[in-house]
């Protein structure tokens, strides 16, 4: 194997496949990343932990073809200290001379028939959105992914893609951990298969597909296959195993009518549940107390530090109704909120308050819905 690349380039293909590179593994391969120059004036670039895998391309001058598995960590640093220059990499056998200007290494590499394949993944049902439509979708709803290996299925988002009535399709992303629900929706396009399809994406693939994604005006392919997904951008692709299992049937876990309805300003109410945070925390634990009235909302909590009380104005009667709530879960909520204005749905003390865009916002009603459950109060809490 001989070729040479630009270091900025090799140095970014490297960072996005180290994300996947087991840390540890009773296959030593799998510490490492797989080279390879190829015929065709590419060098990719493979991480994989057996759960999820990045390969990114790097275009280069191919001098000769070949495969070599290397050290990630020990790879990784050696190119990012490199000059900024050209790199150029020569190997004989399992010596691999790395050079960069003056800089001169020779580092031992492994056989790549011992790396394992990355999975293929059938094309079933394809579709393909927006990079930063995707990117805001995990950020606001990653929040709500259960940690509890309970209920494996619920450690992933749930993808699921359907027609609308104006004969497009929309994406809706959804995440629970059995104390909250995010739900984010938007459209998507060239959509192939079936009319409608869904899966479960782990929560830690979800992450890595962040950072492959970004914040920019350019589109993303979803491919689903029999047992594995795949993310594909420009020169990067992420795989990943599907999770099995029966997901919450959200539809039915959201109330769909209320007694009462209360519409405020997002900011300000988070920053009503932030001040009287301030005296809990992860050993002084307790509710928020929320009294809804006539035009605003009554929050106070008390603990061992002492006791704390805010009030944020509403447009709308809550008719006294007093709920508890844990601050951090409404705070996650409210702040994964992408609206300046939000309508607070609630029936009793005991059911779920539901929040999504105020009616009269210039946008889809549906766009987001959060679902926050309430804490038993009891006298003197």
């Amino acid at each position: 194997m001989k070729f040479s690349c630009e270091k900025a380039l090799l140095m970014n293909a490297i960072s996005q496949a180290s994300k996947t590179v087991a840390v540890k593994s009773s296959i030593p391969a799998l510490e490492g990343l797989l080279l390879e120059a190829l015929a065709n004036d590419l060098v990719r670039v493979t991480g994989y932990d057996l759960k999820t895998g990045i390969r990114a391309l790097v275009p280069a001058d191919i001098r000769e073809t070949g495969s070599l598995v290397l050290s990630a960590r020990l790879f990784g640093e050696i190119i990012r200290k490199m000059p900024d220059d050209t790199v150029y990499i020569t190997t004989d056998g399992f010596t691999v001379n790395l050079r960069c200007g003056l800089s001169e290494f020779n580092i031992q590499a492994i056989d790549a028939s011992e790396y394992p394949d990355l999975p293929a993944v059938e094309y079933l049902n394809t579709f393909e959105m927006k990079q930063e439509d995707l990117r805001d979708m995990i950020e606001r709803t990653g929040f709500a992914i259960s940690q509890n290996d309970a209920r494996p299925v619920h450690t992933g988002a749930l993808f699921e893609v359907e027609p609308t009535e104006e004969g497009k399709h929309k994406l809706t992303m959804v995440a629970v951990d059995g104390y909250r629900l995010a739900l984010r929706r938007e459209e998507v396009i060239r959509v192939h298969g079936a009319k409608t399809f869904k899966f479960v994406v782990p929560g830690s693939a979800l992450k890595e597909v962040k950072t492959i994604v970004g914040a920019i005006d350019d589109y993303v392919e979803v491919i689903q296959g029999e047992r594995h997904i795949m993310f594909k951008t420009g020169d990067v692709i992420l795989v990943t195993r599907r999770l099995e299992g029966e997901f919450l049937n959200y539809k039915q876990a959201i109330p769909s009518n209320s007694s009462i309805r209360v519409t405020t300003d997002t900011r300000r109410l988070i920053q009503s549940i932030e001040r009287c945070s301030l005296i809990i925390n992860e050993t002084q634990k307790s509710p928020l107390r929320c009294t809804f009235t006539d035009g605003c909302i009554q929050i106070k909590t008390s603990t061992v530090l002492g006791n704390a009380y805010d009030e944020c104005p509403v447009i709308g009667n809550g008719n006294q109704l007093e709920i508890g709530f844990n601050n951090r879960y409404m705070l996650d909520a409210l702040k994964a909120v992408p609206a300046a204005t939000v309508d607070l749905s609630l029936n009793t003390a005991v059911s779920p308050c539901i929040i999504t865009r105020a009616e009269g916002v210039d946008a889809p009603l549906d766009s987001f819905t959060y679902m926050v459950l309430p804490v038993r109060l009891r006298a003197g809490n």
